[in-house]
């Protein structure tokens, strides 16, 4: 009886691409948001939500695993 080679098509193989690609998205989301609202935050020269933005970012950025 012959083996068989795991497939990417199989649904849990899917799931986990799918996911992994969502999250991937909803970073990116994040970042580019934070990063746009920490420039206006500078512009407006708003220190307080400055620090506020730039410690959710940091946060983000340390929950990352290191790819």
């Amino acid at each position: 009886m012959e083996k068989q080679k795991p497939s990417i098509l199989n649904p849990s193989m899917l799931s986990l691409l799918a996911e992994m690609v969502l999250d991937e998205a909803i970073y990116k989301y994040r970042t580019e948001s934070l990063y746009k609202r920490i420039d206006e935050a500078l512009e407006n020269k708003d220190e307080a939500n400055f620090n506020r933005l730039t410690t959710e970012l940091k946060q983000i950025q340390a929950s990352r695993p290191d790819l």
